[in-house]
This record gives structure tokens, C-alpha cells and sequence, in this order.
């Protein structure tokens, strides 16, 4: 808990981040801190996707949390960066960078738990997966080979945004890079499976989006009734099971 809020962290340990963690890409160091607004704080490591980057932000929440500042109001992490808000009534930010600074220099002492494996059942028959066929296009795959390298991969959760408990999810086969809808959907239905760039993803509510559906899981991935709302966490494993269209309403029913 810092400064009110849960941080839920079931990151894997991947690396051993050193004390003097930096990288460079061309002129810029790497981690990199910059205030974001008056009352936020980013911190970045570096400028792509990479586990190596992901474990330097779950390591780093971790150390936000077991040495909370007071100030600390949430924890925003993305793919190369963390995002910090704190309450500028509280401490001044030139004092909250120092403490920030501090965390990173200690890294190391990160404590963090076994990652969670999650089997995500998912139907790509065509009634739940409107964008296959383009996909199967676009790859030169057929369909079936389609499915067979999405289910593939065990998945890293990098974090959770865009909408409540959705879960961007890498690494993807590169072969399955595909471009978004040049016209966001008005309406994804919630479970639906997804890919964007090089991406892939789970629509957690019924919400516009632009992504490839290629499937449909009957899990349902966020529930405000609960005291944990969203299914997944940052540092989950995933991996997607193909079920056929009479198991997915069983466990859709289950679901309700």
C-alpha cells in the first residue's frame, strides 16, 4: 500500500539489475528523470520494449513500496518507464526527486515474487474473431498457423492500461505484426483477443478500439465488485489455450 493505493506486483525475475544501472541509446542515458507536470514524476529506461526494461520497472515499484514516501499518491508503470504522481502539498519536488533517485540506486535490494502462469481459454472461431481472416492475409499464414503461433508463447503482462485490467501483453511473434484498424470500432466486446503492431492484448470491458480481434476468452478479466477488480497483474505469464465454441458459452455462463 503507498499513500493509499495497492501495488500489486507478481513481476518474473529475469535479470539482477546492477547498482549502476545505465544504458545509452545514441546521446541519451538511460535511466532518465524528468518531472512530467508539478505533482508527477517519470522515470525512464530506456527507448523500447524489452524484459530487460520491464524487470528495471518492476524492481523499482518494488522498492517504491517498501520504502513508501508519504507523498506518493499512485504508481502509472508503461513499457520502459514508471510514471510517479505524488501530492506536491506534501513534499517539494525537488525533494521527491531525491528520493526517487534513491530508489533506483538501490535497485538491486528489490525484493520481488514468483510470477503467476495464467491459461487464458480463447475461441478463434470466425463469430468471435471478426479480423482473422485479414490477419491470415496480411501474414500469408493460413488461419489454423495463425492460431497455433498466437497460443504459442508464454506471455509477459508489461503492465495494465487503456482501459481497467487491460493487459499489454509481449513478446509476440514478430510474423504476426499487424496494422490497427484505420477506423477504431465503436464497440470491442469485452474478452475479446487482439493484436496491434507488434503487440497483443485482451479487451478487459466493451469499449472502441482499433486492434485485429482474432478470438474471444470467457474470462472475465475486470469486476468492480471485487476488492481486486483487474485479472491480471504486472510480471504475469500468460499463455492462450484454444477451446472450442460450446466451451466458451459453458464457461461465459460460468463467468456471469
Amino acid at each position: 500500500m503507498i499513500g493509499g493505493f495497492d501495488v500489486l506486483l507478481h513481476p518474473p525475475n529475469f535479470v539482477n539489475v546492477p547498482h549502476d544501472y545505465i544504458m545509452s541509446s545514441q546521446t541519451i542515458s538511460y535511466p532518465r528523470f524528468q518531472r512530467a507536470s508539478d505533482h508527477s514524476f517519470l522515470v525512464t529506461f530506456g527507448d523500447q520494449i524489452s524484459r530487460e526494461h520491464h524487470n528495471a520497472i518492476a524492481r523499482l515499484v518494488a522498492r517504491l513500496g517498501a520504502e513508501p514516501n508519504p507523498a506518493t499518491l499512485n504508481l502509472h508503470p508503461a513499457y520502459a518507464s514508471l510514471l510517479i504522481s505524488f501530492n506536491p502539498l506534501v513534499t517539494h519536488p525537488s525533494e521527491f526527486e531525491e528520493y526517487v533517485r534513491a530508489m533506483v540506486h538501490q535497485l538491486q535490494f528489490a525484493k520481488l515474487p514468483p510470477a503467476r502462469t495464467i491459461d487464458v481459454p480463447v475461441c478463434y472461431e470466425p463469430e468471435f474473431a471478426p479480423d482473422l481472416e485479414f490477419v491470415s492475409r496480411h501474414t500469408g499464414l493460413s488461419r489454423a498457423e495463425v492460431v497455433r503461433r498466437h497460443g504459442s508463447p508464454e506471455y509477459l503482462v508489461y503492465f495494465v492500461g487503456f482501459a481497467p485490467g487491460f493487459a499489454y501483453l509481449g513478446d509476440l511473434p514478430p510474423e504476426l505484426s499487424v496494422p490497427r484498424h484505420p477506423t477504431p470500432r465503436l464497440t470491442v466486446a469485452a474478452g475479446s483477443v487482439a493484436l496491434g503492431g507488434q503487440q497483443t492484448g485482451i479487451y478487459s470491458v466493451s469499449s472502441p478500439g482499433g486492434w485485429r480481434v482474432i478470438g474471444r476468452t470467457p474470462l472475465r478479466l475486470f469486476d468492480p465488485e471485487k476488492n481486486d477488480p483487474t485479472f491480471f497483474r504486472l510480471g504475469d505469464l500468460v499463455r492462450f489455450t484454444q477451446i472450442p465454441s460450446i466451451e466458451y458459452k459453458v464457461l461465459a455462463e460460468r463467468a456471469t
